[in-house]
């Protein structure tokens, strides 16, 4: 009995000397696993998510958005305008006359996008560049709205019958815009977007320096349809015969792209043209429908 007892006593002395050991190894082994899977998730957790899409488009209206294209798209755009819609029948409410912009934006990486563009009006040759400062982004590290500074260079080219030729340097025209923008929820955005004009001769002997303020919204109304608000009251410079450009339209999602339908009481569709060229009074029936289309092209290799 005493030699079973022994034997019994040996036996658990030989379980506790290989198991206690073997059940701590095996704790610490799985405390080190659970840290290490909270570290990879930890790891792989973005700790913000860039927003993008606050306007759709690279142009509310006219005027630019805090949107930006990706690094190596290709965005060729036509801009349209008619004639004063209050012309009626005899101008076909308009369409009997046109202006327009034709142009190309390019990517050059995602924050930064330049373009060239031609208009009909004045036969304007423009250049611009974009750079976005700052993203709106959620998440941990949270960036509040998109900061972009937008800035170009315009040369009316048309026949000048003066008296006194323009010099090239004359016909110049520059801008600096700044664009602070945030997408509130998925369907209302909105913008400021506050503008320098310079002007080295403006037409008819108007200021040389303007500056105006920019207020965009866009407002989704359904999957694929948006209503849109683009309007610049010029605060200083703003000659007796112009009056500040309002535009208001439809975006239409394509497949991808924007399809824009507007009215507006601007004719120009460069920065020049419509903060110092707007003569219609818009609540006066001054207005003219236009449109934008925009055709995207992919250079190089597709980001992934």
């Amino acid at each position: 009995m005493d030699q079973c007892r022994r034997s019994a006593y040996q036996l658990i002395f030989f379980m506790k000397f290989i198991f206690v050991p073997f059940l701590c190894l095996a704790a610490f082994a799985a405390g080190a696993q659970d840290t290490t899977m909270l570290d990879e998730i930890k790891d792989t957790t973005p700790s913000s998510q860039k927003v993008y899409g606050i306007f759709k488009s690279t142009r509310v209206i006219n005027a630019h958005s805090v949107d930006m294209l990706r690094k190596g798209n290709l965005d060729f755009r036509i801009l349209h305008r008619f004639g004063f819609v209050n012309n009626g029948i005899k101008e076909m409410f308009g369409l009997d006359e046109a202006s327009m912009r034709m142009g190309f934006d390019y990517g050059i990486c995602d924050d930064l996008t330049i373009g060239i563009g031609r208009s009909t009006l004045r036969k304007e040759l423009d250049l611009y560049g974009k750079w976005r400062l700052m993203q709106q982004s959620t998440g941990e590290k949270a960036t509040p709205f998109s900061l972009v500074v937008a800035a170009g260079w315009m040369a009316w080219t048309e026949e000048s019958f003066a008296a006194v030729k323009p010099s090239a340097i004359d016909r110049f025209s520059y801008y600096v815009q700044l664009l602070a923008g945030k997408k509130f929820s998925p369907e209302f955005s909105m913008q400021l977007s506050p503008v320098y004009v310079r002007t080295n001769t403006p037409l008819g002997g108007g200021e040389r320096n303007l500056f105006a303020a920019g207020l965009g919204l866009r407002y989704k109304v359904s999957k694929r349809m948006a209503l849109t608000l683009d309007y610049h009251p010029v605060l200083s410079g703003l000659s007796d015969n112009n009056t500040n450009p309002l535009s208001v339209g439809i975006d239409i999602e394509t497949g991808g792209h924007v399809f824009q339908l507007h009215f507006s009481n601007a004719t120009g569709m460069n920065e020049r043209a419509y903060i110092s060229e707007t003569y219609g009074k818009f609540f006066e029936g001054d207005i003219r429908f236009g449109f934008n289309l925009s055709r995207m092209f992919q250079l190089g290799k597709r980001k992934k």
